[in-house]
């Protein structure tokens, strides 16, 4: 039997390393590719084909690489740069059949005809280089064909690790750090890899990319957007890719709104059109919900009191536009924002007029939490509006109960806390979420942002007020001063639409009474539905347009 040694003296590095590099390019492409679907169809529903589709190509790839090599003439090789240039201009033209397309068969249909092909000519050409460069004829055909494939195993999922801890760091930093951008780079580092002729065929894409891709961040390309959504009645403010998403700000020309988005979802936003002399002292929001969770001001103490502003703590998990801590720092509140992403909390401040003087802490919830907690002294609150969402879907680790309990241990003996709850809430989650809830807090009262429909999906904001105490929870009526100037929550600060608990209380066939941190992956396939409800619900909200176009 060879040894180690004497098995490396047969490796050719002129084949190995460019097969190693087109496994790992292809591997650090994949969630990339994901990242450019999420604008358009959600993060969660282009999730939902993608690995299964590229363990198949890939499968079918290595296994058919002697025919694909054949029927090439050996050439397939160079094809490689050239449709990795031209996957985003391909995906450009197909995002604008999305509505037709439908969600989740759009991303799998733009998965057929851009990323698998590449995958399936990657893998097939890095298993002949592979197997080329490591020379293993000798030692039977068991090996020839066995280690190269386990190697490749290896290299496509290091690759793809890597890929998902580089762009957690580094997404949005620069443009070539855009996933537009690293679309770009990482073709031109296939055609480092793999020197090619045929590149001549890739320059059309090239410049249309460089042009009239207004995907690309370019200010040529990001002037061809607002061309084109601007027959919507809409201009882009502002756009940037971050560790949440693809967060931008949106303008309404015709109705005279604002918005930010993060990917298919919106995080909120405000009125621009006034009517004269009309000077709210807190933007009015556009959704009704974010004036409800200031009703956390309204309940009353465990002594049947109203609760004053002066020399009180709140606590906000998740900034959105921010509209709610804007109001209660206003009222006098000392208020703490938790919120993981940079953007988001620089886009508040910069466009929808979140106040500077705020506590800010740009980092996860959980791990803000967590510290809190363990701190000698604890910072006590005495109220916590807990408000998540993104990408169309709920961070489940922020609604377990080991989360709950830390909320719990922040909020002061006569504290309160409101949780907004974003999804279809005739779906299991939902009851579950509010089984943990309960599970924590004795007193609760649950109000929905509006009347229950008769609709497909049950898609709406629910908002769980609680106490620590097993007193029971009621709201103060309110005075001029809570409105803050503002007729929207003289309309929607006083929650209306109750919400009856019992209808939670009863556990589906192999579900959980409590969400807890190790099995929030049983939740995946709700999310799944509830993401894909949320997208046709958005696609009411903002022209297919304004989607596609990014």
């Amino acid at each position: 039997m060879s040894s180690p040694g004497g098995m490396l003296q047969h490796v050719k590095l002129e084949k190995l390393l460019p097969g190693v590099a087109l496994l790992f390019l292809t591997a650090f492409y994949s969630p990339i590719f994901l990242l450019t679907l999420s604008p358009v169809f959600g993060s969660a529903p282009s999730h939902i084909f993608h690995g299964y589709g590229v363990a198949v190509t890939a499968a079918a790839g290595w296994f058919f690489k002697d025919v694909i090599h054949r029927l090439s003439g050996r050439r397939a090789v160079y094809l490689v740069p050239v449709l990795a240039f031209w996957v985003p201009t391909i995906q450009y033209f197909m995002f604008h059949q999305s509505s037709s397309f439908g969600n989740p068969t759009g991303p799998l249909i733009i998965d057929i005809f851009t990323f698998y092909p590449l995958v399936l000519v990657s893998v097939a050409c890095a298993g002949k280089l592979l197997q080329a460069g490591l020379n293993m004829n000798q030692h039977g055909d068991l090996m020839t064909e066995h280690i190269p494939l386990l190697g490749s195993y290896v290299i496509y999922s290091v690759g793809e690790h890597f890929s998902k801890a580089f762009i957690s760091k580094f997404i949005g930093l620069t443009f070539f750090l855009s996933r537009g951008g690293l679309q770009l780079l990482i073709a031109s580092f296939y055609s480092a890899a793999i020197p090619s002729k045929w590149l001549i065929l890739a320059v059309p894409s090239i410049l249309f990319s460089l042009t009239s891709n207004v995907h690309m961040p370019f200010g040529r390309t990001t002037a061809a957007l607002n061309s084109a959504i601007q027959v919507e009645g809409y201009e882009l403010l502002a756009r940037q890719d971050s560790s949440t998403g693809y967060i931008s700000v949106l303008e309404n020309l015709e109705d005279g709104f604002r918005v930010m988005r993060c990917d298919h979802s919106l995080l909120g936003g405000q009125w621009t059109k006034m009517p004269r002399n009309y000077h709210p002292e807190v933007k009015d929001p556009i959704y009704a919900v974010f004036a409800m969770l200031e009703a956390i001001r309204l309940i009353e103490t465990d002594h049947g009191e109203a609760r004053v502003d002066a020399n009180s703590k709140a606590l906000v998990i998740g900034l959105g536009v921010g509209t709610t801590p804007a109001a209660l720092i206003t009222h006098g509140i000392e208020t703490t924002i938790v919120e993981i992403d940079p953007v988001v909390h620089k886009f508040a401040a910069e466009y929808f007029h979140l106040p500077s003087n705020h506590i800010a802490a740009i980092e996860d919830a959980t791990v803000f939490v967590k510290r809190a907690q363990e701190s000698p002294n604890p910072a006590q609150y005495d109220y916590i509006v807990h408000d998540v969402f993104t990408g169309g879907a709920e961070p489940l680790e922020l609604f377990t109960i080991e989360f709950i309990k830390g909320l719990y241990d922040l909020l002061k003996d006569d504290g309160v806390i409101a949780i907004n709850y974003a999804g279809d809430i005739s779906l299991y989650p939902a009851a579950l979420t509010v089984r943990t809830i309960k599970a924590v807090f004795p007193s609760c009262r649950i109000f929905r942002e509006d009347a229950a429909a008769d609709a497909k999906f049950d898609f709406t904001n629910m908002v769980i007020f609680c106490k620590k105490s097993n007193t029971p929870l009621r709201f103060r009526d309110p005075v001029k001063a809570d409105f803050l100037g503002s007729r929207s929550r003289q309309n929607y600060l006083v929650p209306k639409h109750e919400v009856d608990p019992a209808q939670f209380d009863k556990i589906e066939k192999g579900g959980r009474r409590v969400l807890v941190a190790k099995e929030t992956g049983r939740l995946h396939k709700y999310q799944d539905r509830g993401a894909i409800a949320h997208w046709e619900i958005m696609r009411t909200v903002m022209p297919d347009a304004v989607w596609e176009n990014w």
